[in-house]
């Protein structure tokens, strides 16, 4: 019986780990372990045997007991000192303070071609996102029965009134207002009644623009086209035009741009098609400009719709439109 206690005794100091050491308990102290076994045979022994037995069976298995809770308590104490180690805090240093915010990537691009076209003589306008049916579609072309009207999924509004659909309704406020001359670009969010995947949103952001003028042609807007590209990406960027229906210009006409998520070979973004339509533009038709009071025999000009998030798509290689309203901070922190 000493044998065998001074043997569990130096198993349980010589444990390396809390593994080593239950296994240890279970074989020596568990219900099926040494001392239960020679228990269950103190009832083949004599009374005094069975008195001698019990108590050295007791002194035993407390001694155990004690070195086991021991060697236990020296693993988790040292446990707890490697989890201090790891979680140590200097409360002395002091905070960081506040994170800086920075500008939403959509706002810094909006920016940079205010300030462009600032620079060539166009004013900035403002409009409501909530329009009149007139200011949406009517005065742009667009009567009831068009088939542009198809073209975009409004969300209508009570009393007749709707969220744009884009920010043309602008060129119309602006025309009415300030008259001719004018040079005018109109940034702003829009919404489609669009299904959201990679590379299309419900609400997104577009800029307007629009010069009235006399003496007006396509030259004068492919001079602005290539002057806005060239400023946005630092680069040169391979362009197409092709024709394109508007009802709002006459002749349209589509601008794209050469992928520059995948270079051309295709992607999600571009359809595959390696190419993003970008810049919708063409001459102003004379029905728009009669529907503000303007003369089309005395004043014509051009008009071009941005889309301001593919924009900064292209320009920061984002490859999925919905992460720029996910409002997922760590997104935001790269611009």
């Amino acid at each position: 019986m000493q044998d065998l206690l001074d043997s569990a005794l130096a198993r349980i100091r010589d444990a390396s780990t809390a593994e080593e050491l239950e296994a240890v308990r279970v074989e020596v102290l568990g219900r099926k372990g040494v001392l239960s076994a020679l228990s269950k045979d103190m009832g083949k022994l004599s009374a005094e045997e069975r008195v001698a037995r019990g108590k050295l069976i007791n002194t035993s298995k407390q001694a155990l007991e004690s070195a086991w809770e021991e060697r236990r308590d020296s693993f988790e104490r040292a446990a707890l000192a490697k989890r201090l180690d790891a979680e140590w805090l200097d409360l002395t240093i002091p905070a960081p303070g506040p994170r800086p915010g920075s500008l939403h990537p959509v706002t810094q691009i909006q920016w940079e071609i205010e300030d462009l076209f600032r620079s060539m003589g166009f004013s900035v306008l403002d409009g409501p996102e909530v329009e009149t049916e007139f200011h949406n579609f009517d005065a742009l072309n667009i009567p009831p029965d068009h088939p542009a009207r198809d073209m975009q999924d409004t969300f209508w509004l009570e009393g007749g009134n709707l969220l744009r659909t884009h920010t043309s309704p602008v060129q119309v406020r602006g025309i009415e207002k300030l008259g001719p001359p004018l040079r005018m670009i109109a940034p702003g969010r829009v919404f489609r009644n669009e299904t959201v995947d990679t590379s299309h949103e419900h609400t997104f952001y577009q800029l307007e623009g629009m010069m009235i003028d006399r003496h007006v042609s396509v030259g004068n807007l492919i001079y602005f086209m290539k002057t806005l590209l060239g400023a946005i990406f630092k680069r040169d960027v391979t362009v197409r035009l092709r024709p394109g229906f508007f009802p709002f210009v006459e002749p349209g006409f589509e601008l794209d741009i050469r992928c520059l998520i995948c270079g051309g070979p295709g992607c999600p973004v571009c359809k595959q098609s390696g190419w993003v339509e970008l810049l919708p533009c063409g001459l102003v038709n004379p029905h728009v400009l009669r529907a503000s009071g303007i003369d089309p025999a005395e004043w014509n000009g051009f008009a071009f719709g941005l889309g301001l998030t593919r924009l900064v798509m292209m320009r920061y290689a984002i490859d999925d439109i919905r992460w720029l309203q996910s409002g997922d901070l760590r997104f935001m922190r790269q611009f």
